[in-house]
């Protein structure tokens, strides 16, 4: 079949539903994951799940299609987070799954995540699956499909392992939770009356048109209604979650945005603490000097690594990692947990650490240096040419700076740092920066922002 290769990407497959995402690729997705499986010697039925954008419905249609006709039986769990396809992986007698969702991408986007056993398929086995499905030899059977519902029992799993959540001296937490209208509109309510969190829900109508504000935490204007009902509503601190609930967002009670490198400060504490120090604690390249003191000052091996939740998971079970983290607010946790990011599981975490701490979140991270750095900066380039730019960069910058390639260009200026990598899941250059002083922050920015426009492009 005609299938673009450019939407098989690192660790999903993800497109423009409609032009190069379409129902066809979707019946075919399903046969080439089929085929996938029969290569490999795996059978047994597969997981499918969907968050709440309108095409999912006929995109999990024609995937279970592919699926089912190629012999594979299915196990639909329906409209949930992303998150708990990865919960079902470990509680329903299955050898993979697929998730279809757009994640934090605008609503034109969907997609599909791909689990084989619980581990995320991805990388150069992302390009197998699309030879296997322009090939166009694929097994034949006929797979039945059996509906399950997790949503109750993911909700009782994790309040069981969180526990109910009050201060020391029985006073609830009150919380703002801003679910973006997006597919964690379907859980975190529950999930939050469950630890006994005394909450604030914003925009708990399941709406994958997102009419409200687009659900994605790492751009701050999509947390000024969370700022703004946190600081009416007299809340201790406000969450959101992006589309389909596997990125955490977080405003202390002032409405200052508390970033992923700065949650993770938190939860490196806490497990080094509980479970031992030495233990290496990862965190992608995007992320503060900041964390790595923090890891460092609480005992544990920082290990900057590659942005993307697969590739984390995979580095998190090759060092036997407790706990890691993105900027952008993917929190992952093999200690009490299965391995994978869960915002909703991270939420929960969080607000157990603050609770019973007997403090706000702006008063445990009082002690951590004052680096002035910029959110996640998106230029918009296209897929043709934004890793080009970032390999140029590399090559400019190594010249008079030492440079770290761990994942794009990370540029050390001593007194700071800025970094320009090409993303993985949008036609755009990931940038941040970060210094000392605003005034050096305003240096660096200068600098690399001035090479890009030699490029011409510019933020």
């Amino acid at each position: 079949m005609s299938i673009s290769q450019t939407i098989f990407r690192q660790y999903d497959v993800r497109g423009i539903v409609g032009t190069d995402l379409t129902e066809d690729v979707a019946y075919g997705l399903g046969r080439g994951y089929a085929a996938y499986l029969d290569t490999n010697g795996i059978t047994g039925a597969v997981a499918v799940g969907r968050d709440n954008r309108p095409s999912g419905d006929a995109l999990r249609d024609a995937l279970v299609r592919g699926l089912t006709e190629c012999g594979v039986d299915v196990v639909d769990v329906g409209i949930v987070p992303t998150p708990l396809l990865y919960w079902t992986l470990h509680h329903e007698p299955v050898v993979g799954g697929i998730q279809i969702t757009g994640s934090h991408n605008p609503p034109e986007y969907n997609g599909f995540k791909l689990c084989v056993g619980t581990g995320s398929l991805h990388g150069e086995e992302i390009q197998v699956l699309y030879r296997l499905i322009v090939g166009g030899a694929f097994p034949s059977g006929s797979g039945t499909v059996r509906h399950v519902s997790v949503i109750d029992r993911y909700v009782t799993d994790i309040a069981a392992r969180v526990g109910r959540i009050t201060r020391p001296d029985g006073a609830s937490l009150k919380v703002v939770y801003d679910c973006g209208n997006g597919a964690a509109a379907l859980v975190a309510p529950q999930l939050m009356t469950a630890l006994g969190i005394d909450g604030v829900g914003l925009f708990t109508e399941s709406d994958g048109t997102f009419p409200n504000h687009h659900p994605d935490p790492t751009v701050p204007e999509n947390l000024e209604d969370c700022i703004s009902a946190v600081k009416a509503s007299g809340a201790e601190i406000g969450v959101a979650f992006d589309g389909d609930a596997d990125r955490i967002g977080v405003v202390d009670r002032d409405g200052r945005i508390i970033w992923g490198d700065h949650i993770l400060i938190l939860y490196a504490r806490d497990v080094l603490a509980r479970t031992g120090t030495g233990q290496p604690i990862i965190f992608d390249v995007k992320c503060s000097q900041a964390l790595t003191d923090g890891i460092e000052q609480a005992g544990g091996v920082p290990v900057m690594w590659k942005t993307g939740h697969s590739l984390i998971k995979d580095k998190m079970k090759e060092m036997h990692a407790p706990i890691a983290g993105e900027m952008s607010g993917h929190m992952f946790f093999t200690e009490g947990f299965y391995g994978h990011d869960d915002a909703l599981y991270a939420a929960a975490r969080l607000l157990r650490i603050i609770a019973d701490s007997g403090k706000r979140i702006d008063e445990l991270l009082a002690d951590v240096p004052p680096f002035v750095s910029t959110p996640e900066l998106r230029i918009d380039t296209d897929e043709a040419s934004k890793f080009a730019i970032v390999a140029r960069a590399a090559a400019h910058f190594k010249a008079t700076h030492d440079v770290i390639e761990v994942d794009g260009v990370r540029v050390l200026f001593g007194d700071g740092w800025g970094l320009l990598r090409a993303s993985n899941t949008q036609p755009v250059i990931v940038a941040r920066f970060e210094a000392s002083s605003a005034a050096r922050l305003a240096d660096i920015r200068g600098v690399m922002e001035g090479w890009l426009h030699t490029q011409g492009v510019s933020l």
